[in-house]
């Protein structure tokens, strides 16, 4: 039997990766998130995994509110790149596979084709460095790790589909970000990429979304079209929207390693899209 310590279960992609590998019979879950596993505590991580002795640890904890890091950059650096490097001291101790979730926001933006793994990173904001920087120290400390990075996550939890929709009860026109394009990936489909490497020798960094690309605002209005309501989307600058954090302008990945070192295929994130509504 092998034991696979998820952390931050009860996130989105946590949720969605204990779906993936529910019907599993060889393995076991350890599920923890930040009630049962300080991970900015490299005493904690090291007692768990050594009492656990998994086959891997799957990281799905992260300060993730974008904004937010912008003045908490203390606790955004612990759990964004103290965490990995816990995890990853306590990975190579116990001989487990460190999977590790980065995000897009590690780029700057400016880029005028997808970026692939080869591409140098340069994030403008907190939670973009924090994040690179927890990479590193997966790179610096795991023996056998595998990064992925994805980009405009959605499933079970607070994002931007049910936001959407939120909105759309309260009126008929929404005002959303149309200067910003990136790929809209679903928690299901990436969990279905991470499974489909966990078990392997695949190692290293690979990017991870779903295939396609639009603007937020023609997301919003592919989210009415599949919802069946006809609330007018408005779209935005950046400059606009005013958020406190920069954010990348363009922000596609093109999951460049997963197609050398297998052929793994993501599907379109309109398909991926129409599944999560319909699941709903």
């Amino acid at each position: 039997m092998k034991k696979i310590i998820v952390t931050g279960c009860n996130g989105q992609l946590g949720k969605a990766i204990n779906q993936e590998l529910a019907g599993n019979t060889e393995i076991s879950i350890v599920n923890t998130d930040v009630a049962e596993l300080d991970i900015t505590s490299v005493d904690e991580v090291l007692a768990l995994v050594r009492e656990v002795k998994p086959y891997a640890i799957i990281n799905c904890a992260a300060h993730t509110a974008v904004d937010a890091c912008e003045t908490d950059l203390d606790n955004a650096y612990r759990i964004n790149a103290i965490g990995p490097r816990n995890l990853g001291i306590a990975a190579t101790e116990t001989g487990a596979k460190l999977i590790h979730v980065s995000t897009d926001y590690v780029f700057d933006g400016k880029g005028t084709r997808p970026y692939v793994e080869f591409d140098t990173p340069n994030p403008q904001g907190a939670y973009g460095k924090t994040k690179l920087a927890g990479e590193n120290m997966v790179k610096d400390f795991a023996d056998r790790y595998m990064i992925f990075r994805t980009a405009w996550l959605y499933g079970d939890g607070r994002n931007f589909v049910k936001t959407m929709l939120r909105l759309a009860e309260n009126g008929d026109k929404v005002r959303v970000v149309e200067d910003q394009v990136g790929s809209p990936t679903s928690a299901r489909e990436l969990a279905r990429a991470i499974t489909s490497q966990l078990f392997t020798d695949n190692y290293g960094l690979f990017h991870a979304t779903c295939e396609g690309n639009c603007s937020w605002a023609d997301f919003a209005r592919e989210i009415f079209r599949l919802a069946g309501r006809d609330t007018y989307v408005e779209g935005i600058t950046s400059a606009e929207f005013a958020a406190k954090a920069p954010r990348p302008a363009y922000s596609i990945l093109e999951n460049y390693m997963l197609k050398l070192t297998g052929g793994y295929q993501f599907a379109d994130w309109h398909d991926a899209l129409d599944y999560y509504m319909k699941a709903q």
